[in-house]
């Protein structure tokens, strides 16, 4: 599994001009699941997403994860993250799970971070989205599991 982790100020998802989820301070999370892929594989990816440390303490070092900012995690699938793009114009998606186990593990990674105490607004599994952000930092990071 990969997810893309953008540190935010503001965030929201939305589909048919309608909001569909939506956080201030915290993390916009696009995950990606490839076929694979785990339960174990995307719990792993929730504990990282949930403790990886990219918030600023008192002395501006990235030492703080979103729970101890108080802040809260949007998560949006994004199978094209999965996409090989190594060679060629076009990628390829030979990696990505079958929607059913996507869409499965995708929720799975959601219900993970629920465990954790965070709200996890998200987007909807294989819908056409607009997402909108403020990347405070700008901050990003790509991790897999």
């Amino acid at each position: 599994m990969k997810a893309l982790l953008q540190r935010v100020t503001h965030a929201c998802v939305s589909i048919d001009g309608k909001i569909n989820g939506e956080i201030d301070k915290g993390l916009m999370v696009l995950v990606a699941v490839e076929h694979e892929d785990t339960e174990a594989k995307a719990k792993r990816l929730a504990e990282r997403v949930a403790g990886y440390r990219m918030f600023s303490d008192e002395n501006g070092k990235m030492n703080l994860n979103v729970g101890q900012i108080g802040g809260d995690i949007l998560v949006v699938s994004q199978f094209t993250l999965a996409a090989d793009t190594n060679s060629g114009m076009r990628p390829s998606f030979l990696q990505s799970a079958k929607p059913e186990l996507g869409k499965h593990l995708y929720e799975y990674f959601c219900a993970q971070l629920r465990l954790k105490g965070f709200q996890v607004p998200t987007g909807v599994f294989a819908a056409d989205m607009q997402v909108s952000l403020t990347n405070d930092g700008p901050v990003t990071f790509a991790l897999q599991v």
